[in-house]
Parts: C-alpha cells; sequence; structure tokens
C-alpha cells in the first residue's frame, strides 16, 4: 500500500541510485503484417516488456524502453535527452543498455513472481492477463507451443519461469467458453465467452477489492493480430499498458452499442458487450469511483472494431461512438485520459509517473490596470472596442497524455512558438503518465503561451452525464467527485479556464454542474450545449464556436465568415487539432488581413474582456443572444 501512495502523488523527488536499465523494443515495430508469425512476436515480446515494465517501475524509475516512432524521430529518445539535460531529473543517471528480451527478463527478475499465460482463443484473455500482471506480479505471455515463441522461449525453455495464473487449461483448451457457469462461480454464462471472462475479472477482481478500481485500461485486446495493418504498427497500444500494470489497475475491451453486436464476438446476444461493460464500471464505481473518480487510460479501438470505419466492422460513425462511450463512462463517475488513434500509442508511463513536479505552476492573470494600459478599457471602466471583434483559438486537442508525449516534441519545439499568442488546451490529469511534457512546456513557455485545461477538465468526460438524473447508470450526482478531482489539478498547475466542454450526447450543464466548474474554473468555461453567452455568479461562459482544419487560407475564411456572422458577440472562439505554431500564425495574418477588425487575444485578455462585457450586458448575461450557431 505503501508504494501505491507515493506513486500516485507524483512527487517523487530522490532518483534512484541503481543505473536505469534502457531496453530497445524498436524491432517489435518491424513486422510483414502478412506474416502471422512476424506479427505474434511483436505482439507478444510488446506485451511481456509492458507488463514487465509496470512491475519493475512501480515503486522507482527502473527501467526505460525505446519504442514509439513518429515524426522521424524516436519519442522516448527525445524525452530521455531533455530530462537528462544539465540540471534536470536524469542528469546524472547512469544507464545500463540491456540487449534482448532474455536478458531483460534475467536482470528484473526479482521484481516479477512468474508469469500469466492467456488463451490466444479467447481474445479477452489478453487484458485478463494484463491486469493479473499487475495484481499479482507477473508477465502477460500468450500461450503458443510453437519452438520459436516468447512462451516456449521464458516458460518451456530459457529460465522456465513459472506459470503462476493460467487463463486456460494445461492442454491448451478454453475456459471460457460461454456455456454453463462463469469458471469458478454460480454465475450463468452470458452465452459469451468474451463477456464471460470479463465478468469473472469482475467477480474475483473488481469486486473483491484486488485491484485498484480507480484505474483502468480501455485498450484493445489480441483481436489485434488478425488486424494489425489497421492502424500504425505501434497501435496494439501494449507499451499503453505498463502505467496500469503499475497502479494495479484493470483492463478491458468492450463495445458501448447494444444494437449491434460487435465483430470479434457475432454470436453473442445482443447488448451483451454493452451489459458487461456497465457491469465493469458499475463495480468500479463501487469500489472507488464514488469518491476519486475512475481514470480510464485508452479509447475506442476505431480502426479496428465498434465503428463502421473500414473493417471495423460496426455500423456507427467514430465521433458518435466516442460521444457515446464518453456519456456512459462519464455516467459511472468516469473519466477518459483519451490513447486515440492515431497517436495512441504510448512507452514509459509508470518510468513517467516518477517524474518530480514542482508543487505549483503558477500563472498570471491580467488586471484591469494592465487593460487600461493596453488600450482596452475606457476611462470608465468599459470596453473600448473600436469596432474590434476578439477572437481565441483552442490549440488542442491534448486531453490525452498520450498526444501529449507524441506531439509536444513538434510543436513544443516550434521556432514560430511565441509569435502568436497561443491558449495551449491540456489536460492538467496527464501529470500522471506525461508529467516531463506538461513540466517542458511551462519551462520553455513564452510570454505568449497561455495554458487551460482541456476538454473536458482534468479528464475526459461529459459533465452534465455527472448531474441527476444520470443517464446510463441511474446513480447518485457525481458532480461534488468530480470537482474534488479536478481542483487540486487546476491548482497545481494554475489553470482556471476550461478551454472546451464536449456535452456530445449527454445532457448540457445545469446549475450544479455551472457551480462546480466556477469553484475550479472560474474564469471561464467554453461547453457546446449552453446559450451563446452567460455569466454563472462571475465566470463567463462562452458557447464553443467553429473547428477549423485544412490549410491557413480555408481556415482564415472561416474564422472571417463566423465573426461577420456573430459579431454581435465581439467574443470567437475556434478550435483546431494538432496545428502547430506557424500555422495558427498563417491563419490569424491571413484573416486580420481580410477583416482588420479582428484581434487575437491572449487568454486572460480574452476571458477578461469577456467578463467585462458580461457584467455591462444584461441580456447577454442571462443567455438570452439570439446567435447562430
Amino acid at each position: 500500500m505503501c508504494a501505491i501512495v507515493l506513486l500516485s502523488s507524483c512527487l517523487l523527488t530522490a532518483t534512484p541510485v541503481q543505473p536505469m536499465g534502457l531496453y530497445d523494443l524498436t524491432y517489435a515495430l518491424r513486422f510483414d503484417a502478412q506474416d502471422a508469425r512476424q506479427v505474434a512476436r511483436a505482439w507478444d515480446h510488446c506485451h511481456a516488456v509492458a507488463t514487465l515494465q509496470g512491475n519493475v517501475n512501480r515503486e522507482a524509475a527502473n527501467l526505460y524502453i525505446r519504442f514509439v516512432e513518429a515524426h522521424g524521430m524516436n519519442i522516448d529518445d527525445y524525452w530521455l535527452k531533455r530530462m537528462s539535460e544539465p540540471g534536470q531529473w536524469l542528469h546524472d543517471r547512469a544507464r545500463e543498455p540491456i540487449p534482448d528480451i532474455l536478458a531483460l527478463v534475467n536482470a528484473y527478475r526479482r521484481f516479477i513472481k512468474g508469469v500469466v499465460v492467456y488463451d490466444p482463443n479467447v481474445t479477452a484473455t489478453s487484458n485478463l492477463a494484463s491486469t493479473l500482471a499487475g495484481i499479482d506480479e507477473l508477465i502477460a505471455i500468450r500461450y503458443d507451443p510453437d519452438a520459436d515463441s516468447l512462451y516456449s522461449k521464458l516458460v518451456t525453455g530459457g529460465p522456465r519461469l513459472p506459470v503462476v495464473r493460467r487463463l486456460l487449461n494445461e492442454d491448451g483448451s478454453s475456459i471460457f467458453t460461454g456455456k454453463g457457469t462463469i469458471p469458478g462461480t454460480e454465475i450463468p454464462s452470458t452465452g459469451s465467452p468474451k463477456c464471460d471472462a470479463y465478468l469473472w475479472l469482475k467477480h474475483f477482481y473488481i469486486d473483491s477489492g484486488k485491484v485498484d478500481a480507480t484505474y483502468a485500461g480501455y485498450y484493445i485486446d489480441q483481436y489485434w493480430l488478425k488486424n494489425p495493418a489497421a492502424a500504425s504498427p505501434n497501435h496494439h497500444t501494449l507499451t499503453n499498458h505498463d502505467f496500469f500494470v503499475a497502479r494495479r489497475g484493470f483492463f478491458f475491451d468492450l463495445s458501448i452499442w447494444g444494437d449491434e453486436t460487435p465483430v470479434d464476438d457475432p454470436g453473442q446476444r445482443l447488448g451483451c458487450d454493452l451489459a458487461t461493460f456497465k457491469a465493469l464500471l458499475l463495480s468500479a464505481y463501487q469500489r472507488g469511483g464514488k469518491e476519486r473518480m475512475v481514470h480510464i487510460g485508452g479509447f475506442t479501438p476505431w480502426a479496428y472494431k465498434y465503428t463502421n470505419h473500414a473493417k471495423a466492422g460496426g455500423k456507427h460513425e467514430g465521433v458518435a461512438t466516442e460521444w457515446e462511450t464518453s456519456k456512459i463512462v462519464s455516467s459511472y463517475n468516469g473519466y477518459v485520459d483519451a490513447d486515440a488513434i492515431v497517436f495512441g500509442a504510448m512507452a514509459n508511463g509508470s518510468f513517467f509517473a516518477h517524474f518530480p513536479l514542482r508543487k505549483e505552476y503558477p500563472q498570471k492573470w491580467v488586471t484591469h490596470e494592465e487593460l487600461g494600459r493596453r488600450g482596452y478599457l475606457a476611462p470608465d471602466g468599459g470596453i473600448d472596442f473600436g469596432g474590434r471583434q476578439f477572437i481565441i483559438f483552442y490549440v488542442g486537442d491534448f486531453d490525452s497524455a498520450a498526444w501529449i508525449y507524441q506531439w509536444m516534441p513538434v510543436l513544443g519545439d516550434h521556432p514560430d512558438r511565441g509569435k502568436v499568442p497561443m491558449m495551449w488546451s491540456i489536460s492538467p490529469v496527464a501529470e500522471r503518465r506525461a508529467g516531463m511534457a506538461l513540466d517542458y512546456m511551462r519551462r520553455t513557455a513564452t510570454s505568449k503561451d497561455y495554458f487551460v485545461a482541456a476538454d473536458n477538465g482534468a479528464g475526459y468526460l461529459n459533465p452534465g452525464s455527472l448531474e441527476e438524473p444520470r443517464p446510463s447508470s441511474g446513480l447518485p450526482s457525481g458532480v461534488e467527485a468530480w470537482a474534488r478531482h479536478c481542483e487540486p489539478l487546476y491548482r497545481r498547475w494554475g489553470m482556471t479556464v476550461t478551454g472546451f466542454v464536449i456535452d456530445g450526447f449527454a445532457p448540457g450543464l445545469k446549475r450544479d454542474g455551472l457551480d462546480a466548474y466556477a469553484r475550479f474554473s472560474p474564469n471561464g468555461i467554453v461547453p457546446q450545449d449552453i446559450p451563446p453567452s452567460l455569466l454563472h455568479g462571475d465566470m463567463p461562459v462562452l458557447r464553443a464556436g467553429h473547428d477549423l482544419g485544412d490549410s491557413p487560407g480555408v481556415a482564415a475564411r472561416t474564422v472571417v465568415e463566423r465573426v461577420r456572422l456573430r459579431a454581435k458577440l465581439p467574443f470567437h472562439w475556434f478550435r483546431a487539432v494538432l496545428k502547430g505554431p506557424e500555422w495558427y500564425r498563417a491563419v490569424y495574418e491571413k484573416a486580420r488581413a481580410s477583416d482588420p477588425r479582428i484581434e487575437l487575444l491572449d487568454a486572460p485578455t480574452f476571458f477578461e474582456l469577456y467578463r467585462i462585457h458580461l457584467r455591462a450586458t444584461p441580456e447577454a448575461a442571462a443567455g438570452k443572444l439570439d446567435i447562430p450557431r
């Protein structure tokens, strides 16, 4: 228990004296997707290494791996370099390269008790194996008696690691058959081996309190082996498991649609996946989620299943699937740390969890005196618009530790950073898995960089699903639990604005939800399902505007058009995803050249002026303006 408490603090400041192990796993990215043996080797090695690493790094940062590649670089090399700069955490830390997986297992044998072997014929058992690996300090290994398999190299040969847990029979036949009762219980089978496996996990590990139910991984199971070319070679997201293994969380992969059977289990009764999903969430809620919220890393594996994308086999659109998932998860006090394809792969979360964060990262808010000196306020304290239309860019989407980890090396180091105001929208809960990236962005911030919370605060959920009556669950209100979760994270990172609130398919915020946001986000929120303008107490509320995309020229034309249509309210919010400083600079320059009234503001100036405007405009403050969407 002590180790878990220490890990969750994210404040482990003492650098371990022993050398850190350095293991190069990039060989597992090089495989022929048409060769089943090569595909299996990549999966097996990544799964074993990730579960080993989670156990090895539970109490200290001992093992670092090289794996994720993007933007023409190795992302893990980048962050290792940043953390090793003079004065930084790993500057004096010795390193010990490890040549192969056998040497890796031998080097860290003291951290594990053996292996959990899982069933290649019941895909869900790979996620059960990751769960048991964290609880019982094991390595997850897929059963494969082939002479060249990892199972043969580590279990029946080599170090002959003991099989501590087995998720299939010794003869290789399946335990989970979808018949009779769920193994070891008197619970009737669902008729689905997949759902039976997860209900077995629920009964023996979540309900019993053996896992920390406030941590879960929503990652694709070994169904990935059937279609490894559906996305990037790293999108089995196995290397994301290490953090949740270290936290002793649970893993799952289920569909949220009750009107179709999932492509990975077409024989199940209609709605079985959804019912199982809700059963896991309810158990997690009852075992910790009432007070602490449930941190769910991962995302719907939309390129592989549950959507209508390519060969995924479903009938629902990707965004609809995202929104339905968020609505359901939120109803059980869960939020998503959204490791979404195409940038969902991450490594070393269990290592980064030990990064020594500062107690606080304060940010300065603008004063009225400053606004006056800069020509925004008239002598009477009112806004001197001078015909201007104020805009702000939501710089997103960084509601995922994986996206932050992959993209900040590109965006944070861009030479145009600091040339125009940028409202970086980053989830503060990413400090748990990518605190080094948040710290780096703050250490290198320019006067034009300002940081606010991404959708929808300290994690991605639909806050309207926290308020009673709650869709999907019918549980008591989760608003207070959400506020308690967000407050310390906003405080550490000096955040007082929530740059975007995705309401999706959930109800919009009502009074209780707005009151909660006013506690931790007093300087502004930007929801979807809200009147065009609103002053809630003293918190400015602005309805989300328009998403931008395409080239800077097309985006600039969109800005100009939307400003013209909505000029009655001279404050305009625009969202873009994974765009760099040079893109925002070009969009602003082109938009201003077309309409000189347009002025891009930094976040404190924008939201403070907006608050002043609402105070002086009762119709706008009451949400009664007629403004087109």
